[in-house]
């Protein structure tokens, strides 16, 4: 495959028109490159416009069709990638990333077979990929062949010892064949591997509750998964169940309130938390607690019957009768739920009614009995093998209820609607790529902390319901008073995935407009500029860097040009510095670094009250890694700003992570109140 890194040191990506005697015909491997930039960045949507462009001038360009299948791979639309990824094979069957792709879109539609037998295409030509294996042994997994899955990850264990995913795989696969042995076995090794693998430690909590019975050391790895995904809310309930069961009702039950903070129409936190309080005789907001769940699902049984029980407790006798009613429903054969109702009208004093419901719950639980001494053996079976602790709350059958009385029935009923719900966490397993470029950015499932991102000039923004406007920038403001651009300028930090097809042909439209102006008129300042925006906007950034550079030989005070061309030399940058097989040197990327610096080195001077410059600074100096020196541009970017949120967020980060928890923070809470919401998920994950 032609790896994304190519397009770093070639030269000019943009379509060039070039003149025939009918039409326009285009630089197909310039606009391949942009696609490919595009697909980095994550603008899948012109990505796609890009890889069309190509299809149609060049319709047999196989590696078109395999970039277009990667874009709408990471669009989820799988019938589309594995369709493109066909005719890429078909023009050239020698691409190994045509099959992987075409596996993964395979894999996602339920062609399990077919994803098998396109891994295994691709491993003829890079055997012992563990990649691919990995891979397919999911897809041998989900296909129903755990004993092929096995002996696949017991080759990649054997080939990549220190891969850290298959031991995961694996010990799903184990616990699938009831080997939890081996699983712990496996779980423990990965961990061992690497501390900071949520799924790891959440399967293990699994085992420690089910075959050990040990809360308290799955409350300990219950914890080391919400450190690492702090605003998963299942989380959350499954450590209030540990909580419970080790006598902490206080812990619990703010776990239920942080889960439903974090998910506030999380039925499951709701129920769990009705029933802590009606265990307490808070009987009024569980009542609540059990209502909501209701307005979520109105035909959740277990919320409408420990409501039932709660308004009878209330003496609010109408509205059990009418929430027990609905569980008679549910349940027509049961003894319990008439019982539970006779006693209800007795307690009003309706006699006739209530002795009319003891005659048919005693009617119904002689059934029940027959039914059972006729069934004793499978009933048993089927009780025997009911290990799951949902299963048996949502089937009232599970128990051996009919060895009893009515009244014993309906204590048993209400015991079994009344057990703590747990969630399933479980992160689906992703699929690795041999080629990182295939699925962009989108899928980062390890869960990183990272700062918040540089401002740039955009003509888009993506503003939030926190920070409905973009920041505001004097140059900016003067710039677009002049109409002299196309299109107005923007200061962002939350750049939009375009997803509009349009603005390809806009952009590449506003670029030929900017062409045939310069030839024609005196060349302006201006105009390189507004090029080298749109040029930016297309990923062309090589091409945005010599117009930004030509804007400042003609205007060397032009603010604007400075930092657009500090925005384009850094996009470079993380293009090079992400693919290790471009063969930049560290000399060529520290020069890079330093031409970056000198250009908002430049803002500063021409627009001194301005903080981005330093913001952005800051950023660069603590991906170096010297954090003093982010520390102080931090520092001076929020001297200029008071209220810079995004500055205070990144100072706060850079704080912790020279160690400096206080300052930190103070930091983070100033950023959480100035609308950078992930402030209080960091802020959680440090204590």
């Amino acid at each position: 495959m032609c790896k994304i890194s190519h397009i770093f040191y070639l030269l000019i990506l943009a379509l060039l028109l070039l003149p025939t005697n009918s039409s326009a015909q285009i630089n197909t491997d310039q606009m391949m490159r942009m696609g490919q930039n595009m697909i980095y960045f994550g603008d899948y949507e012109l990505a796609i416009q890009c890889f069309n462009r190509v299809i149609e001038a060049k319709p047999r360009t196989e590696r078109a069709y395999l970039f277009r299948a990667i874009a709408l791979l990471n669009l989820d639309d799988y019938i589309g990638a594995e369709a493109d990824a066909s005719r890429s094979i078909e023009i050239n069957p020698f691409i190994t990333d045509s099959y992987e792709v075409r596996g993964v879109a395979r894999q996602n539609l339920g062609d399990f077979n077919g994803a098998v037998k396109d891994y295994d295409q691709a491993l003829n030509l890079l055997r012992d990929n563990r990649n691919l294996l990995f891979n397919k042994a999911l897809a041998q997994e989900a296909s129903g062949n755990p004993e092929a899955a096995l002996a696949t990850f017991n080759h990649i264990v054997e080939t990549s010892p220190s891969y850290d995913n298959a031991y995961i795989g694996r010990a799903k696969v184990e616990l699938t064949l009831n080997d939890t042995v081996a699983a712990l076995a496996d779980l423990n090794h990965a961990i061992e591997i690497n501390k900071n693998l949520p799924n790891a430690y959440i399967l293990r909590a699994g085992i420690l509750i089910d075959q050990k019975g040990d809360f308290a050391a799955a409350l300990e790895d219950t914890d080391a998964a919400i450190k690492l995904l702090p605003t998963m809310s299942g989380l959350y309930i499954n450590r209030a169940y540990l909580r419970y069961n080790l006598d902490d009702y206080f812990g619990a039950m703010a776990d239920y309130d942080y889960a439903i903070t974090l998910d506030p129409t999380n039925p499951t936190a709701y129920f769990n938390r009705g029933l802590l309080r009606s265990e307490v005789a808070d009987n009024d907001k569980a009542i609540a607690d059990f209502s909501t769940v209701l307005r979520i699902d109105p035909n959740d049984v277990r919320s409408l019957y420990n409501r039932a029980m709660l308004y009878r407790t209330t003496r609010n006798y109408d509205k059990a009768i009418a929430d027990i009613n609905k569980v008679i429903e549910a349940f027509p054969d049961m003894s319990a739920p008439v019982f539970f109702r006779f006693e209800i009208y007795d307690e009003m004093g309706n006699k006739s009614q209530a002795m009319r419901d003891y005659d048919k719950a005693m009617a119904l639980a002689k059934k029940e009995k027959i039914d059972f001494d006729l069934n004793k053996n499978s009933a048993a079976n089927s009780s025997d093998n009911d290990a799951s602790l949902t299963d048996k709350d949502a089937n009232p059958n599970s128990t051996n209820s009919t060895e009893h009385s009515p009244e014993e029935n309906a204590e048993i009923f209400a015991n079994r609607f009344s057990l703590l719900i747990t969630a399933d966490n479980e992160l689906d397993q992703e699929q690795e790529f041999n080629n990182k470029n295939i699925r962009g950015k989108v899928q980062d499932y390890n869960v990183n902390i990272s700062m918040q991102q540089p401002f740039m000039l955009s003509y888009y923004s993506s503003p939030t319901e926190l920070a409905p406007t973009t920041y505001f920038m004097q140059e900016i403001e003067n710039l677009n008073s002049t109409r002299a651009l196309r299109m107005l300028i923007q200061i962002v930090n939350n750049e939009p995935t375009l997803d509009d097809p349009d603005i390809v042909s806009r952009h590449l439209e506003s670029i030929n407009y900017y062409n045939s102006y310069l030839a024609t008129h005196q060349p302006r300042a201006v105009d390189y500029f507004g090029r080298g925006m749109d040029q930016m906007i297309l990923c062309n950034y090589e091409a945005a860097v010599a117009d930004f550079s030509k804007a400042i030989e003609l205007a060397p005070d032009f603010t604007l040009a400075y930092f657009a061309r500090a925005n384009a030399l850094t996009k470079l940058l993380q293009l090079a510095i992400a693919d290790s097989s471009a063969g930049s040197s560290y000399h060529t990327h520290m020069a890079r670094i330093r031409n970056i610096f000198a250009d908002y080195d430049k803002v500063s001077e021409y627009s001194p009250r301005s903080p981005f410059a330093h913001y952005n600074k800051g950023i660069l100096y603590a991906d170096l890694g010297d954090l003093d020196a982010a520390l102080a541009e931090f520092s001076k970017a929020i001297e200029l700003k008071y209220d810079f949120g995004e500055a205070y967020y990144n100072r706060g980060f850079v704080y912790y992570k020279s160690g400096n928890k206080k300052d930190g923070s103070a930091d983070l809470s100033r950023a959480g109140q100035l609308g950078i919401t992930q402030s209080y998920n960091l802020l959680k994950r440090m204590k």
